[in-house]
């Protein structure tokens, strides 16, 4: 392995860190018999349960990030 190689890995951690501050995802969950949207941060962490789409994304980009789709 050369040295630029192994300054280019990442550990677990410093990947999950990647876009924390800049994108959120968004995804189809089912909760109690009905599609509802639920949004993580990079990390995977649950932000939030919100009932339409089009409401999580606008609520992603209202703080300031950009919202990615997950399917």
């Amino acid at each position: 392995m050369t040295e630029l190689q192994r300054e280019m890995q990442f550990s677990t951690q410093d990947f999950m860190a990647l876009g924390m501050e800049e994108v959120a995802y968004v995804k189809p969950v089912q909760m109690e018999g009905q599609t509802v949207y639920a949004v993580h941060a990079a990390d995977g962490t649950q932000m939030a349960l919100i009932e339409e789409r089009a409401t999580a994304f606008a609520a992603v980009r209202k703080n300031d990030m950009e919202p990615l789709s997950v399917h």
